[in-house]
């Protein structure tokens, strides 16, 4: 059953990329101008714009491999910051959800025993301490150290609840998801651009000096302890 779970995943994954590679489906909603109709249907009914943002968005985090800043760049060109910002956090919590659950489903069988053998991501990922999974889903969100849509099927191997696993996501995002879509708004803006690009650049170095940090102290010295166990033993 575990390798038939694992084997439905590839061959879905593999008829994904084909079928992808075919029609150009990534190209086609990575391009915003391909995405016009949106901007036409902001005006003319917001809320079914929003819920198309919304559905495409989530696709795009569990079937395509599109990176996550497309979405925030898209909500903050469409729907200006705040707006976005809240979409955007929305859209994508439930796109990474939708792949957490897919993960858990078709990889944890197969793949947790393989990741548990490694000691460092078994004491990370899977021994009963709720500060590691918040401090590891707070640094791969804040500096991603893999793609967001790998990261989003990872985490279903994992043994985090469903929902600490989704509040922690929709709140460690926000700092990113809003520089992002701020620098977005900016572009379209026709009024107070340069603060728009300011505001997004002081977000941008705040998020990257927090997660650096963050990554330092909680890994590093999670590292450090390891090694001089190694060298006691």
């Amino acid at each position: 059953m575990k390798k038939a779970k694992l084997i439905v995943f590839v061959l879905l994954i593999a008829a994904i990329l084909i079928l992808d590679r075919r029609f150009g489906w990534s190209e086609y909603l990575g391009n915003l101008e391909n995405l016009s109709f949106l901007r036409e249907l902001v005006q003319q009914n917001l809320w079914q714009a929003m819920l198309w943002y919304v559905l495409l968005t989530v696709v795009g985090c569990v079937v395509l491999a599109l990176p996550g800043a497309t979405f925030a760049l898209f909500a903050g060109m469409l729907f200006g910051p705040w707006l976005g910002i809240l979409l955007c956090l929305i859209a994508t919590t439930l796109g990474a959800c939708a792949a957490f659950v897919v993960g858990r489903f078709f990889l944890r069988d197969s793949l947790k025993p393989l990741a548990e053998k490694n000691p460092y991501l078994k004491k990370l990922l899977f021994e009963q301490n709720s500060n590691s999974e918040t401090v590891v889903l707070m640094i791969t969100r804040l500096v991603p150290l893999f793609p967001y849509n790998l990261q989003n099927f990872a985490y279903g191997i994992t043994d985090i609840h469903f929902w600490k696993y989704t509040i922690c996501t929709f709140v460690f995002m926000l700092p990113g998801v809003s520089f992002f879509t701020i620098g977005a708004a900016g572009i379209t803006a026709t009024e107070g651009r340069v603060w728009y690009f300011v505001a997004a650049g002081v977000l941008f170095v705040l998020v990257m000096l927090l997660g650096i940090a963050v990554k330092r102290h909680y890994l590093g010295k999670d590292a450090g302890k390891k090694e001089r166990g190694d060298k006691v033993s």
